[in-house]
């Protein structure tokens, strides 16, 4: 039977495992990782290449990739960097609000077109031949996720779409159909029964008229939250991915992945943006607690689908396009290294970091209004919230790419705080004494000299705010890997991603190992630490890559 609690006093592990020493009432000054060393039995299966994906919205593809004509080069170099550590590009997710009011029109001379009505609101978006010809500028091999409009209930219209999709760019780059965004937020009430009563015929069509014989859709794409306790009649009758697939999504077997959205705080009303701060979002528990209530989905998706069959197909910081000082931060870089993370250590396959801007139909009482989002990682063109620049969160796809590497056999497993008995993360109140303040993953290479008696890497993370305006000594925490090497004298090699502080809003100070990527391509020469006796000290705000 499938478990978990989001906060249980039942045993805590790690106070079993680790040893921590006090350096004041607030934090710790050194944590002594205990191991055992060997694979944890709650480990990943490999990691997929891709799992720090994106998605973009439709409306704002063109401005992110530009068109044959004008490419963005910026967006294009920031996507090969990913590339080249991996050898797998990022997948793009083309999706979001606008694809339920985005249509083809085979005579437009544009690649993509966006009606804007008289109160500045963007109303509806059109996509030409042309269109695809932007999408063929991301790196070569780059798979491509497309949302078909489900909102309208428009049949002609979704396979219109599916079909120029197919002779556009081609079986070989389209990974998968997705038909709807966020049909749990739409006007027309749906249920998992009635949303499946369209969506799956739907697919079963579309999958003929293409000549499709193997699953090649993505189902669900919901944005609301899990309800806690989730075996209750109320969280049963929520609609998502394993309510639809309860209802027959599948009966027609065209369904290859399951997606759902995740936004850990808002601004799409005051109540919400009231707590959506930078001492909140930086926080292992909070956001661990957060990622814990998709488990019970997670683990009946693949055990119905597959093992990489469930993604977070759009995810950011602060929903309703992002908060000022707190979504442009490097705090937010060191929050989206530790969520990507964390979700790969719960078997989310892959995560899609949404970019695009604010839009009126979204919500009566955001934050937000006009130009690109504070969400996003870079600005590829001048806006009203700002000109062409990159952000510090960008540097957090940096550290993951690089952590995965060219293996395909990578597993991961999250080793401080760890996990509680019944697989939710390890809280303050169940002994976790760092207070959410640090986060230490471990990856284990099944092709690696050492088999799984030891990792390969860790990562290693410090989310302790700390503020390049603060007027105090930078706080740091020694942490000793010792238990965690094959050799005693073992040489450990060290990259790190940091910043002046967590306030910081600039990727011209941000450096991942050394070097900068705020023009798009590496500056400076990369830096790489050794350490001889297993002790890495971090700094609070700030992560390390520790290789052997």
């Amino acid at each position: 039977m499938w478990f978990l609690s989001k906060v249980l006093p039942c045993v805590a592990l790690v106070s079993a495992r680790h040893v921590l020493s006090p350096r004041n009432e607030t934090g710790l000054s050194k944590l002594t990782l205990s191991g055992p060393a060997s694979l944890p039995m709650d480990a990943t299966l490999p990691l997929n290449p891709a799992l720090a994906s994106f998605s973009i919205e439709t409306a704002f593809f063109e401005e992110y990739i530009g068109n044959q004509t004008i490419p963005n080069n910026l967006s294009r170099s920031l996507f090969e960097n990913l590339k080249e550590r991996t050898g797998v590009p990022a997948e793009v997710r083309i999706g979001g609000i606008t694809a339920d009011s985005t249509f083809w029109d085979p005579n437009q001379e544009a690649a993509l077109y966006n009606f804007i009505d008289s109160t500045g609101a963007l109303r509806n978006t059109t996509l030409g031949p042309q269109f695809w010809n932007s999408v063929k500028l991301l790196p070569e091999g780059t798979k491509i996720v497309m949302t078909l409009d489900l909102e309208s209930l428009n049949y002609t219209g979704a396979l219109d779409m599916a079909e120029a999709a197919w002779m556009g760019l081609g079986s070989s780059q389209i990974s998968r159909f997705e038909i709807g965004n966020e049909p749990d937020q739409y006007s027309l009430n749906l249920n998992a029964q009635k949303y499946t009563a369209a969506w799956e015929p739907w697919t079963v069509n579309i999958s003929k008229a293409l000549g499709i014989n193997y699953p090649e859709f993505q189902v669900g794409a919901t944005a609301i939250d899990p309800l806690w306790p989730y075996n209750t009649p109320q969280a049963d009758a929520q609609f998502d991915c394993v309510s639809a697939l309860a209802a027959g999504a599948n009966d027609g077997h065209t369904v290859t992945t399951c997606s759902e959205h995740t936004y850990q705080y808002s601004v799409c009303d005051p109540t919400r943006a009231a707590v959506a701060t930078l001492t909140n979002l930086v926080n292992h528990t909070r956001l661990a607690q957060y990622l814990d209530l998709w488990q019970p989905r997670i683990h009946s998706v693949r055990a119905q689908l597959g093992p990489d069959a469930f993604v977070i197909g759009e995810f950011n910081s602060v929903s309703c396009s992002g908060r000022a000082n707190v979504s442009n931060t490097f705090g937010q870089a060191m929050w989206l290294l530790d969520t990507t993370l964390y979700a790969a250590s719960i078997n989310v396959s892959r995560m899609y970091v949404h970019q695009g801007g604010p839009l009126a139909l979204q919500s009566s009482t955001q934050l937000n209004h006009g130009g690109l989002s504070l969400y996003n990682l870079w600005y590829p063109v001048d806006n009203q919230n700002g000109p062409i620049q990159v952000f510090p969160s960008y540097s957090a796809y940096l550290f993951v790419t690089e952590a995965i590497g060219h293996s395909r056999s990578l597993r991961l497993s999250n080793i401080f705080p760890g996990r509680q008995a019944n697989g939710s993360s390890v809280t303050t109140a169940g002994g976790d004494p760092s207070a959410g303040q640090i986060s230490v993953y471990g990856f284990w290479d099944e092709n690696s000299a050492s088999i799984l008696d030891y990792p390969t890497k860790l990562a290693l993370l410090n989310l302790e705010i700390y503020n390049h305006t603060d007027s105090y000594p930078r706080p740091n925490i020694t942490i000793d890997i010792s238990a965690y090497l094959p050799k005693k004298t073992q040489k450990i090699m060290v990259k790190r991603l940091t910043s002046p502080g967590a306030d910081v809003l600039s990727a011209n100070v941000t450096t991942w190992a050394g070097q900068t990527f705020a023009s798009g391509v590496a500056e400076g020469h990369i830096v790489e630490e050794k350490v001889y006796n297993g002790q890495v000290i971090l700094e609070a705000s700030s992560a390390a890559l520790v290789y052997w």
